[in-house]
C-alpha cells in the first residue's frame, strides 16, 4: 500500500472545525453592532490560520479553513445563489443525540426568481485558505446542488418562476458548473460536495415525509444523482471531486438513520466523484455491504472516527473496521476520517478543542499505520 498523492487523502476530514472561543464573542459583538465587518474579518483571518497550522501540524494532507466565515454548511452558500432568498417563514427540524429528542426552527428558503451564480461563492475565502497553507492541499466545501431543493422541495419554488422543474435544475446545475469551473480557475484542487440528502433517503421516515412533500421519493436520489453529475460534468482534470454523506450534525444530533443500501447502486454505479466521504461510526450507520456496489477506480472515506462526542476511539478497533470494510472494497481504495464535521453549524457539536486535535492526530496514525 501507499500513500495517496491526490485527493482524498488516505488520512482526511470532512471540513468543519470547532469556532475558538475568540471567534465566536467576535461573532456576537458583530451581531451586537459592538464590532464593525472589517474586524470580524480579522478576527476570522487570525483564527483560520491558526487552524490551518493545527490541521498541517498533526500531519493531515488536506486543509480547510474550518468553515469558519460561515454560519451554517450549506445555507450560507445557498443564500448566496442569485434568485434564492431567506423568508420569514420558519421550517420545523426534529433530530435526536444520546439524550432524546431535539426540535428547534431554521430559517426557509424561497426560489423566488431565476437562479443564477451572481459571484464566485467562497471564492475570497478559498483565495485566505490557499494563501496560508505550506504542506496541505487546500480543499472547499459547499453544499451539493441537491440540497438546494431537499430543504423546502416544490413548495419553495416559485411556480411563476419554475413552473416546470426541469428549467429549475437546468439553472441550478448550469449555476454550480459555473462554480466549480471558477473556484478551479483560482487554483483549487479539491472540492467536496456536501449532501445529507442522499444519506437520509435511506431512512423511511424521510422517504414519507419527501413523499408527503410531493416528491417521488422512490427515485429522489437518482435525480439528485443526475443533476450532481450535470453540475461536474464540465470540471478539468486537475480538480478532484468528492462528496460527503451523513444523516445530520448539529450539535452532536443526527436526523436520520439507516444503512446506505436504499441509495446504494445507484450512488457509487452513476455519481462522477472521484470518493465517497461515508459516516460509518455507529449502529446509525448500518453495515458496510453496500460498498460492493463501489466501483475500481473510486476512493471511500471511511467516516469511522466520531465527531459527535469526545471520547477517542481505539486504534486496534478501527483497524478492526477497516479490515472488515475491505471485505467489500479493496484497501487501497479504503481512506480514513471523521463520520462529519466537527462543527456543521456555528455552535458546535460536544467535544472540546483538545479532543478535536486528539481525534485528527489518531486518523493521521491510523491512517499510516494501515496503509504506510
Amino acid at each position: 500500500m501507499t500513500t495517496r498523492t491526490t485527493p482524498p487523502f488516505r488520512a482526511d476530514h470532512v471540513g468543519s472545525l470547532l469556532r475558538p472561543p475568540e471567534l465566536l464573542a467576535a461573532r456576537v459583538q458583530h451581531r451586537a453592532g459592538q464590532l464593525d465587518a472589517a474586524g470580524l474579518r480579522a478576527v476570522e483571518d487570525e483564527a483560520i490560520r491558526a487552524v490551518v497550522a493545527m490541521q498541517e501540524e498533526v500531519g493531515l494532507q488536506s486543509a480547510t479553513d474550518g468553515e469558519f466565515r460561515r454560519t451554517s454548511w450549506h445555507m450560507d452558500f445557498i443564500y448566496a445563489l442569485g434568485g434564492i432568498t431567506t423568508t420569514a417563514d420558519k421550517i420545523q427540524v426534529h433530530m435526536r443525540n444520546a439524550g432524546g429528542q431535539v426540535d428547534f426552527e431554521s430559517a426557509a428558503m424561497r426560489v423566488s426568481e431565476p437562479i443564477t451564480l451572481r459571484e464566485t461563492i467562497f471564492g475570497d475565502a478559498f483565495d485566505f485558505l490557499q494563501a496560508q497553507v505550506h504542506t496541505a492541499t487546500p480543499k472547499l466545501t459547499i453544499p451539493s446542488p441537491s440540497m438546494v431543493h431537499y430543504r423546502g422541495g416544490r413548495a419553495s419554488i416559485d411556480e411563476a418562476v419554475y413552473p416546470d422543474l426541469e428549467q429549475f435544475w437546468d439553472d441550478l446545475t448550469t449555476a454550480y458548473a459555473e462554480q466549480v469551473s471558477r473556484i478551479a480557475a483560482q487554483g483549487c484542487r479539491y472540492l467536496q460536495l456536501d449532501d445529507t440528502s442522499l444519506a437520509y433517503l435511506n431512512d423511511p421516515a424521510q422517504r414519507a415525509e419527501q413523499t408527503a412533500a410531493g416528491s417521488n421519493a422512490e427515485h429522489q436520489h437518482e435525480l439528485y444523482i443526475q443533476n450532481i453529475n450535470k453540475a461536474i460534468s464540465g470540471r478539468p482534470d486537475t480538480l478532484a471531486v468528492t462528496t460527503h454523506m451523513c444523516r445530520g450534525n448539529y450539535r452532536s444530533s443526527w436526523a436520520a438513520e439507516g444503512g446506505y443500501d436504499f441509495v446504494a447502486e445507484a450512488l457509487f454505479g452513476q455519481l462522477d466523484v472521484d470518493g465517497f466521504f461515508l459516516e460509518f461510526d455507529d449502529e446509525r450507520s448500518g453495515s458496510f455491504a453496500p460498498l460492493r456496489y463501489v466501483p475500481a477506480g473510486k476512493q471511500v472515506v471511511l467516516g469511522l472516527v466520531t465527531s459527535k462526542r469526545g471520547e477517542l476511539e481505539s486504534k486496534d478497533d478501527l483497524k478492526r473496521r477497516i479490515d472488515e470494510a475491505a471485505k467489500y472494497v479493496p484497501l487501497e481504495q479504503l481512506c480514513l476520517s471523521p463520520q462529519c464535521g466537527f462543527s456543521s453549524t456555528v455552535e458546535g457539536n460536544a467535544l472540546t478543542q483538545d479532543e478535536q486535535r486528539a481525534k485528527l492526530s489518531l486518523i493521521v496514525e491510523t491512517a499510516a499505520e494501515v496503509w504506510g
